[in-house]
């Protein structure tokens, strides 16, 4: 038997589709077909009944589900430990974090959280988009942290996940305070001396969301690349250096713009606002995480009310 049988089984009891957990675990149709018959042949019953449609699964594989992602999850920690994770308090929530909110957000609102919460032991698993979504899905945590815009949204079936929205945050052009006075470094720059343009990788969520203040300006941008890097980190990092312009959130830039280090370099064509949002399984009752959740669900509401 191997994980990815159990973590293929999962996706399909959660999509109800061989087609869309197909694509969801990166491998086509037919490979994906034979790894669910692989784990059916192991535990010598059916887990699909494939005489419906949509896909369901049989009694064998409802009774299956839990137990599996009990045992995709217990598996992972017990990789985490054996790679040199020191273990953490027991009542520790772990929180699934991409890269960006990781540096940016997260602190500063973690920070705000146990002033109003009270102290409660954390541990940060940080990574790229998809892979603190599947992080979640997989039970290898209790709260997932992340974007999100409803031009790329990120779907979590809502029967199953719970989602709070925590905050806005809006993604700018900057470029270095001592080029303000250079026309040629601001949006939407010429043809004949385009601005040198600091970029997010192909696989990232902010180069969606650069992409389409692109696409949506009403103008073309006249961009040079000369740089380009996954972490939001490293474009400001660059930037500041003076290497280019960098669309960065906000909350990345906060203390650069008290110090007078940037400057927004476009008007509001350029400027797109995400939601910064938290998700839980319904399913995860941990007593620590239920506390926290009913707090920020009650933190929420009044702020919604409020408005």
């Amino acid at each position: 038997m191997e994980l990815k049988w159990l973590e293929d089984f999962i996706s399909l009891a959660e999509t109800g589709s061989f087609s869309r957990s197909a694509e969801q675990r990166h491998v086509s149709q037919p490979a994906f077909s034979r790894r669910i018959r692989a784990l059916e042949a192991w535990l010598g019953a059916p887990l699909v009944d494939r005489s419906a449609y949509p896909t369901q699964l049989t009694a064998a594989g409802e009774a299956f589900k839990g137990p599996a992602a009990d045992l995709i999850s217990r598996l992972h920690a017990a990789r985490a430990l054996a790679r040199g994770m020191q273990p953490v308090a027991g009542n520790a929530l772990v929180f699934a974090v991409p890269h960006t909110l990781a540096f940016a957000f997260f602190p500063a609102w973690l920070g705000q959280l146990k002033q109003a919460f009270g102290e409660q032991p954390t541990r940060l698993m940080a990574g790229n988009v998809h892979d603190v979504v599947t992080t979640l899905v997989e039970g290898g945590c209790d709260l997932l942290l992340c974007y999100h815009h409803p031009a790329y949204p990120v779907w979590l079936d809502p029967a199953r996940f719970e989602g709070l929205r925590l905050a806005t945050e809006t993604v700018r052009p900057y470029l270095p305070r001592g080029l303000v006075g250079n026309g040629r470094w601001r949006l939407p720059g010429t043809p004949e001396t385009p601005i040198p343009f600091l970029r997010y990788g192909p696989n990232t969520y902010l180069r969606r969301m650069v992409n389409t203040i692109l696409d949506r300006a009403g103008q073309p941008a006249h961009l040079a690349l000369h740089y380009e890097s996954d972490m939001a980190e490293s474009l400001k990092a660059m930037l500041l250096a003076g290497h280019g312009l960098a669309f960065l959130p906000a909350s990345a830039v906060t203390r650069e713009l008290e110090r007078g280090e940037l400057s927004v370099a476009g008007d509001a064509r350029w400027t797109l606002e995400m939601e910064v949002r938290l998700y839980r399984d319904r399913a995860n009752t941990r007593p620590e995480l239920l506390r926290l959740w009913a707090h920020l669900t009650a933190d929420v509401a009044a702020a919604d009310g409020a408005r």
